[in-house]
């Protein structure tokens, strides 16, 4: 019953990271990558809390003097409760330290202070498991993972330097990951038989129909609660939760463990085989369950999110960035044909600027009309000397038989260059053209597509203004402005209005201004400064920055 109860813990515990990059990739709701990811964080600090709990049990039937542990009923439950929430009051308190050590690096421009901050992520990680672990004796993971959840929520803006802290983590998660499938791939191969393929195939549609039953036992409750969950979702979770790196590595703690204990001359030859033989099998299991998960789950689930409808199709997604891409391109034309106007860049070839700018290759003639139109609407007083790109539009032409159309872009120049081209505009006939016809019928998808994308150009000006310093990011006001644009997202997801303005006041008025508070009073002291001065100055601060942002992104997002 121990050895079932162990195995169950190692294939509870579910790896995220395949399916995040995939949800990333498609575009789905950002609600579904918070219901797997917080799902799997907390699977995996509850599975490491049974492993330890009912390995203990199985140690102690070997019978060897202080190895495992006769855990009752009783026990077990005051253990649990130990592990878990021990490990995160433990987690938080070492979150609140990091927090406050990268608040206090606060020297951007400093490399040294940098590199302290990257250093100081991982050094408390590491201190909170071996307190929790070793010192507290309570769970170690619960207590990295708590950590890690509070730097996340208040210490991500305080990073100098995101783009290194996130280089580092992401260089270290691959070389520890590709460590660790290297040597569970290593043991797993030397131990799997034929004969265990045909348990393996019926242990993963167990384990599948497992998932499937355990997640809609609650979907009740996780459809009314929180974000909420709608069946399509709940489906996908089901079929998403891959095993990978932490049943891996519990299942060779496991081995390790048994292997190294069955050495001593107390343990008789068919103990010693007999419970090698069980750790053998459960990590051909384990390993197998992992390598099925990630092998048959990891590329269909694209196929499962498309068909339940939790992404937009493709189709949509394509025509939405083939517009951009051609936006792009007459926007470089025309930048283009500004430099060109210039005395300094007229006899540039246009042959090495087409090789190192991809949206200036295989342009057509239509193309370099409207972009010549366009031109001529933002700088009037310009004139572009077409005399090197008219041989890339015509290769097949002599320059003494250009035709028409290379006549045309040439006479512009040259008689551009004796008067200056006058632009008569008409307002009104503009504006005619212009007048959106309400008899078209209204792509949804595309719709939605777009106000995605608009809610991710304000992502990016928020942490433009983060990284030149226009927005203070010792503060609370990047975290309300940020996690406004989650609640966008899902309400855009589900067809609503965005009212990110209202969701960050929304989030301010929950618990940022008493934090707010709390960090003013630390900067200043208790009795020191206007505290009602510095509430109004960060409300007038948080609103320029959001009007800031939507004037940017809507310049960015019309081109």
């Amino acid at each position: 019953f121990d050895l079932c109860m162990t195995f169950g813990s190692i294939l509870a515990a579910t790896d995220p990271v395949a399916v995040a990059v995939l949800l990333n990739e498609l575009g789905a709701p950002s609600r579904l990558k918070i219901h797997i990811s917080g799902e799997s964080l907390m699977n995996d600090g509850s599975a490491v809390v049974f492993y330890h709990i009912f390995s203990s049990r199985f140690f102690y039937e070997l019978g060897i003097k202080g190895f495992g542990e006769a855990i009752g009923w009783a026990r077990g439950f005051a253990l649990f409760f130990r592990l878990a929430f021990g490990g995160a009051c433990i987690g938080l308190a070492f979150g609140v330290g990091l927090v406050t050590i990268l608040f206090n690096l606060n020297r951007r421009l400093s490399v040294e202070e940098n590199v302290v901050q990257v250093t100081s992520t991982i050094t408390v990680a590491y201190l909170a498991f071996y307190v929790s672990e070793i010192l507290a004796g309570c769970s170690g993971i619960i207590s990295v993972l708590f950590c890690g959840v509070t730097t996340k929520a208040f210490g991500e803006t305080l990073l100098n330097n995101t783009a290194l802290t996130t280089d580092f983590w992401h260089i270290t998660e691959h070389l520890l990951n590709t460590t660790l499938f290297c040597l569970g791939g290593a043991v797993w191969g030397g131990i799997t038989s034929k004969s265990d393929w045909i348990y393996l195939a019926c242990l993963y549609v167990a384990v599948i129909m497992i998932r499937v039953f355990l997640v809609f036992s609650f979907f009740p409750l996780t459809s009314r609660i929180g974000i909420s969950q709608n069946w399509q979702e709940a489906l996908f979770m089901s079929y998403g939760g891959l095993r990978g790196t932490v049943g891996v590595s519990l299942a060779l703690l496991l081995s390790a463990q048994i292997y190294e204990q069955t050495d001593d001359e107390s343990v008789s030859e068919e103990t010693r085989e007999a419970y090698r033989i069980y750790v053998d099998k459960l990590f051909a299991f384990s390993g197998g369950i992992a390598f099925l998960t990630l092998l048959v789950n990891g590329p269909t689930s694209a196929i499962l999110l498309k068909n339940l409808g939790l992404v937009t199709p493709s189709e949509t997604r394509l025509n939405v960035v083939k517009n951009y891409e051609q936006h792009m391109k007459i926007n470089t034309l025309v930048e283009y044909m500004n430099l060109i106007s210039k005395k300094r860049f007229e006899h540039v070839d246009f042959g090495v600027i087409r090789e190192h700018v991809s949206p200036l290759q295989n342009i057509t003639r239509e193309e370099v009309k409207i972009a010549a139109e366009s031109f001529k609407l933002k700088y009037p007083d310009k004139t572009p000397n077409f005399a090197n790109l008219v041989p890339y539009l015509f290769p097949n032409e002599s320059q003494l038989a250009l035709t028409s159309e290379a006549s045309t872009l040439l006479s512009f120049s040259d008689r551009s260059r004796s008067e200056p081209i006058t632009l008569t505009r008409q307002p009104s006939k503009r504006v005619r053209e212009t007048v959106y016809d309400y008899k078209t019928p209204l792509d949804r998808l595309a719709v939605l597509e777009q106000r995605l994308i608009f809610i991710d150009l304000l992502r990016r000006e928020y942490l433009r203004q983060l990284d030149v310093s226009e927005l203070d990011s010792r503060g609370f006001i990047p975290y309300s402005l940020l996690q406004s644009l989650e609640v966008a997202k899902s309400a855009a997801s589900n067809g609503l209005p965005l009212c990110d303005w209202a969701a960050s006041q929304a989030v301010s008025d929950s618990f940022t201004r008493r934090g707010d508070k709390l960090l003013h009073a630390y900067r200043v002291g208790r009795n020191g400064g206007d505290h009602d001065f510095h509430v109004i100055r960060t409300q007038v601060l948080q609103a320029l920055s959001f009007i800031q942002a939507h004037r940017a992104s809507q310049k960015n997002f019309q081109g």
